[in-house]
């Protein structure tokens, strides 16, 4: 069951005072990270079928389409009253279901897919205690420079999860289009199947998301600690690729070493 909330300015998602089958695991391959603060409850992976995409653009509609094809269930809230926003979610994600904000919030697995700029409105208290995924990049030539990662030396990333800090953030779907997201898949197995990486701090939470990967169609690969997200932000040769679980090893290798410049 996949959640989607459609991006609004006014979202009942953003901070307010009124509160608020069998699957085919790659995560073998993940090696640990030294947990950070709340870490998310270990999960069976029979029991990965709720997912809650925050923001509904390009990207994150993708991914609710391609979760449909996966056989997972989807939500979709707005701001909005939920019959007002029925129809527009039937057209848009064929199969999804309308229903309100801490519904969507309290799925499974969480894909943060706002504008950048707007992760701010999110609720950290609403996400607290859930596996979240940060598909945003900060991209100052597109979007223009933003003081919360210009004055930071950490990754876009690493500043979100501080801001979300009773969430599990990890770093993924963030390096592949979104058309390319909905026609790149392929069966577990298949020969040259597209590798995507995961960076994150919380080793069970990139499990999960492993299992969500692998079930999308792409092989994951852990990159390290969510700090090692820097390897795939926009300008890397990862962002700009597509890869083999081999090739992006080799590149997360490359990135890892020291430069000598």
């Amino acid at each position: 069951m996949i959640a989607v909330v459609l991006e609004s300015a006014n979202s009942s998602l953003t901070r307010t005072t009124q509160g608020a089958h069998h699957v085919n695991s790659s995560a073998s391959e993940l090696r640990g990270a030294s947990p950070r603060r709340e870490a998310s409850p270990r999960r069976e992976a029979s029991d990965l079928r709720t997912i809650g995409i925050l923001g509904a653009g390009r990207v994150g509609t993708a991914v609710a389409r391609q979760a449909l094809k996966a056989g997972f269930e989807v939500r979709i809230a707005t701001a909005k009253p939920v019959e007002e926003i029925a129809m527009i979610v039937e057209i848009v994600t064929a199969g999804a279901v309308a229903v309100d904000a801490p519904d969507a919030a309290a799925a499974d697995l969480v894909v943060v897919a706002v504008p950048l700029h707007k992760y701010r409105t999110l609720d950290p208290e609403l996400l607290a205690g859930r596996t979240v995924i940060d598909v945003m990049n900060y991209w100052s030539p597109i979007d223009g420079e933003i003081a919360d990662f210009e004055d930071d030396p950490r990754t876009s990333s690493e500043v979100v999860q501080d801001f979300l800090r009773g969430a599990a953030l990890v770093k993924t779907l963030n390096h592949i289009g979104y058309h390319d997201l909905e026609e790149d898949g392929r069966a577990p197995g298949t020969p040259d199947r597209r590798a995507l990486a995961l960076a994150g701090d919380h080793p069970e939470a990139k499990e999960l998301v492993a299992e969500f990967i692998d079930q999308l169609g792409y092989d994951p690969v852990d990159a390290g600690p969510l700090a090692a997200g820097r390897a795939f932000q926009p300008g890397t040769e990862i962002f700009n690729g597509s890869h083999t679980a081999a090739q992006l090893r080799a590149l997360l290798s490359t990135a890892s070493q020291p430069s000598h410049a």
